[in-house]
């Protein structure tokens, strides 16, 4: 099926991240058309009904309703929670729907397989949401590396720190806190981006074995600090001092972490600051101590990655930085390219052994011009220009480098699957031959 005029699309599982990507619809309506929703949670339909003038039929309690119909659409856009991706995306590429699938698109290798054949049978694309690609950066430096700039690729290296609040908002109050609830572990909820883009860059050269340490150092109830409660606003003597205070990180910031932290009070278009320390106070889960809740993902994991032609690549996350940041330092046999994404620059260097000299090195500034955040919008500007390129690929179009198949995604989600399995079993993995995707 294929609309004329702009392409329609359903919102199925209407959270943050999904509306985000719906928002591209309200901006450029010419080019996509929200036309229906599904979620379990009434006020979440309503919202999202509200945002894009949908009429009560037009609204979904689930997936598995909107695949019971005849197919009404172009495209899903798939924003349900990790564990729900494959249960969720099933049914509706069976009806016929191409989709835009939030990441990671699965939580175990036999639920990547299970997808990976259920596009190929029915015929369906499925564009994975690593939104990092589509950012001005990582593409620029994807482009230097598909020109042959550095040369062949003989070492990646990637890190992400990821923020004190963030880490306490996601992976120890929020939603990824227990992998025995949300079934992905820290490493594929929050680097399988950074995975992604070390199998981008490395594209056609299969992983062969990885290896990965990592353990949850920080957030135990043994490093409680002495006398703390367990929530912060009820029964906490050292809240006042305490950098992970709830009361810092969410009432003295409100809005940073609204959509996660004020979820219960969603009901209410406007809460006050008094409902929302109610909220900490009572039953609301950001309001727990960080060493008291009991979590089971790491706060640190390194990776180790020997790819077929015997380049190697690593990451390192690492949880409970000051300064969130990501960086990338590729080596080639021809040179070599370092930056980091919040700085929105890279470098290019290139041996130079003439006298005096040690290596050249080209500076390349993307914010040169203009204010970055301004410019570029969520994840670098990866949100939208990642919507963009999905309506071009349903609609037959040429799409920019960051595009890829389905394929190429379960490369980076296969190394992530491994390193949680040889961190956990504390031995090298052998990674599967992926020529083959064996589909019953």
């Amino acid at each position: 099926m294929r609309s004329k005029g702009p392409l329609t699309a359903i919102i199925v599982g209407a959270g943050h991240r999904a509306l985000t990507y719906a928002s591209y619809a309200r901006k450029h309506p010419d080019e996509l058309s929200i036309v229906s929703v599904a979620d379990p949670r009434p006020l979440r339909r309503t919202h999202a009904a509200e945002l894009f003038g949908l009429r009560p039929e037009q609204c979904f309690e689930s997936a598995e309703e909107v695949a019971s119909r005849p197919q009404f659409a172009d495209v899903v856009i798939n924003g349900t929670m990790d564990h729900q991706h494959v249960p969720t995306s099933l049914p509706l590429l069976a009806a016929g729907y191409d989709m835009l699938l939030e990441k990671p698109f699965a939580t175990s290798v036999d639920e990547m397989w299970q997808l990976a054949c259920a596009a190929r049978r029915h015929e369906r694309r499925v564009v994975i949401c690593h939104v990092l690609r589509f950012t001005p950066f990582y593409a620029a430096i994807r482009q230097q590396v598909a020109d042959g700039v550095i040369g062949d690729i003989l070492n990646v290296q990637t890190v992400e720190h990821v923020s004190y609040h963030h880490m306490a908002v996601g992976f120890v109050r929020g939603k990824w806190s227990k992998k025995s609830t949300c079934h992905s572990s820290m490493l594929m909820s929050k680097c399988c981006h950074d995975l992604d883009l070390i199998s981008w860059v490395k594209s056609g050269i299969a992983p062969r074995s990885v290896v990965s340490f990592g353990s949850n150092l920080q957030f135990r109830p043994e490093n409680a600090p002495e006398g703390a409660g367990t929530r912060c606003l009820v029964d906490c003597p050292i809240e006042a001092d305490c950098l992970y205070s709830a009361r810092k990180h969410y009432l003295d910031h409100p809005d940073r972490w609204r959509f996660y932290v004020w979820e219960s009070l969603e009901h209410s278009d406007h809460p006050t600051i008094e409902q929302k320390a109610r909220s900490l106070e009572t039953d609301n889960p950001y309001g727990r101590c960080v060493w008291k809740c009991d979590i089971e993902v790491v706060d640190h994991q390194s990776v180790l990655i020997q790819f077929e032609d015997g380049s190697t690549a690593t990451h390192n996350m690492v949880g409970g930085a000051a300064r969130p940041s990501r960086s990338i330092h590729l080596i080639g046999t021809r040179g070599e390219i370092q930056g980091v994404f919040e700085d929105q620059r890279f470098v290019v260097r290139h041996i130079d052994p003439r006298p005096g000299r040690e290596y050249s090195e080209q500076a390349i500034d993307l914010t040169a011009g203009g204010d970055m955040h301004g410019a570029f919008g969520g994840h670098g500007g990866g949100d939208m220009r990642l919507v963009a390129d999905f309506v071009r690929v349903i609609r037959g179009e040429p799409v920019s480098i960051s595009t890829t198949g389905l394929e190429d995604s379960i490369t980076g989600h296969l190394i992530g699957f491994c390193a949680d399995q040889a961190m956990e079993e504390h031995r090298i993995v052998e990674v599967a031959p992926q020529e083959f995707i064996p589909c019953p």
